[in-house]
């Protein structure tokens, strides 16, 4: 019966069914052939999925997300990337993941980050005479930071399924998060020596201050978020409310930007995506208390650890069916299977929960960069109006940078847990 969930679930993935419709329909045919439970507990089962205060951040970052792209606020955070980092060699491309840092605080997703700011930054750099390889290689690997760097959409539903603190999974994305910064620049540097990239912008500090002036509000908003979760002004499910309703503060009155048929708009592509984002969850939790009830993930983590108790390879065999998952699912679905199954094995080897949500999250967004599930790839494809696999090959090389950071992840768990203890703990 157990190979029978798991036969069924991957045969309705593999005939095109979307991911709720695999995980409700297989979870059903399984209690209805067991025979032992009604048929009713799958509704009650999907329906406590979704029954919690966590969730309700999901449709106000979503939101704020959604607003600060309609806003116009990620043209003034490009032009002070451009302000402050600009004059380096390959000055766009520091741009870019500089850009990508600051809206990270903002948005919570790599998708808006690539839609966003990617609209702008392609552009910038085309007509800067940056080759098109280069440039959307940038923008997807720098999209990254989003999901990591603290609001953060895929902790929370991470916090969500493995009942873990999501102010601390919060604070522990943020070195993470920056830390990706970091070999992306080292990479951009390299890439501009070798390749010959000129400097974009001559620093000048009246422009830093102009640039500065006018992002100045947009980029109080992680330090709001951050702060007033520090302070307990707000839990991390109310900074989100917080955050959507300074995103209108900047949209309606302060920049008068947002007109009442974008808000509109806006708030339909929010309530769309927030259905499936939920829709997700809730048939991923029948999926997860089968998988739990029926003892499948310690069965499983039983078997590996029968093999080998040794945590680096426990971590390394982790992160390589993390990988290939993230190839072919979606984060948070992909979020919400697995947690239930690998989370019982990598606490067995001493993992904090907090220390393997950043590793799932940075696997599995690296996974939106890949073929053939890769969403920003076909955002990106979009955009630059170049092929799906142009977009690819491109990106392929930035990869490399990006798995450095993983392994550093996940092998120095001091490094990841250091704020959330100074923090929390």
């Amino acid at each position: 019966m157990t190979a029978f969930l798991f036969t069924s679930f991957l045969g309705a993935l593999f005939i095109g069914l979307p991911v709720v419709v695999a995980l409700g329909g297989a979870s059903l045919l399984y209690v209805w052939l067991q025979g032992d439970l009604p048929l009713l507990v799958v509704v009650h089962r999907m329906v406590n999925g979704i029954d919690s205060f966590p969730l309700l951040a999901v449709p106000f970052f979503i939101m704020t997300g959604n607003l600060m792209n309609s806003a116009g606020i990620t043209d003034r955070i490009f032009n002070f990337a451009i302000a402050s980092i600009g004059w380096a060699k390959g000055g766009l491309g520091h741009v870019n993941v500089f850009a990508s840092v600051i809206f990270a605080g903002m948005s919570g997703t790599a998708v808006a980050d690539a839609g966003g700011l990617g609209t702008i930054e392609i552009k910038a750099m085309r007509d800067n005479k940056y080759p098109d390889h280069f440039a959307i290689g940038i923008t997807a690997a720098s999209s990254v930071i989003g999901p990591i760097i603290p609001p953060s959409l895929p902790l929370v539903i991470y916090g969500v399924m493995a009942n873990a603190s999501i102010g601390q999974l919060f604070a522990a994305g943020i070195l993470p998060g920056l830390l990706i910064a970091l070999v992306l620049f080292l990479w951009v540097a390299i890439e501009a020596r070798v390749r010959g990239y000129p400097r974009d912008a001559h620093f000048t500090w009246v422009r830093l201050a102009r640039s500065t002036w006018r992002a100045l509000l947009p980029l109080m908003t992680p330090v709001i978020l951050i702060g007033g979760m520090k302070s307990g002004v707000f839990t991390p499910t109310e900074a989100a409310i917080a955050a959507t309703a300074y995103a209108l503060l900047l949209g309606l009155a302060v920049y008068r930007s947002l007109g009442w048929n974008r808000l509109v708009r806006v708030s339909m592509d929010t309530i769309e995506t927030t259905s499936i984002v939920l829709v997700i969850v809730a048939g991923a939790s029948i999926f997860g208390w089968l998988v739990t009830t029926t003892r499948i993930s310690e069965q499983m983590a039983e078997a590996v650890l029968s093999v080998t108790e040794n945590r680096a390879l426990v971590l390394l065999l982790v992160n390589l069916v993390l990988l290939v998952v993230g190839c072919f699912m979606e984060t948070i679905a992909a979020i919400t299977i697995l947690v239930p199954v690998l989370l019982p094995l990598v606490t067995k080897v001493g993992v904090d929960p907090v220390h393997f949500g950043i590793i799932m999250t940075l696997n599995l967004v690296i996974g939106l960069l890949t073929p053939p599930v890769g969403m920003v790839l076909y955002i990106l494809a979009r955009i630059a109006e170049r092929s799906f696999e142009y977009v690819t090959k491109s990106v392929l090389p930035f990869l490399v940078p990006l798995f450095v950071a993983l392994a550093i992840v996940t092998y120095w768990p001091s490094f990841v847990l250091y704020l959330p203890t100074v923090l929390y703990r």
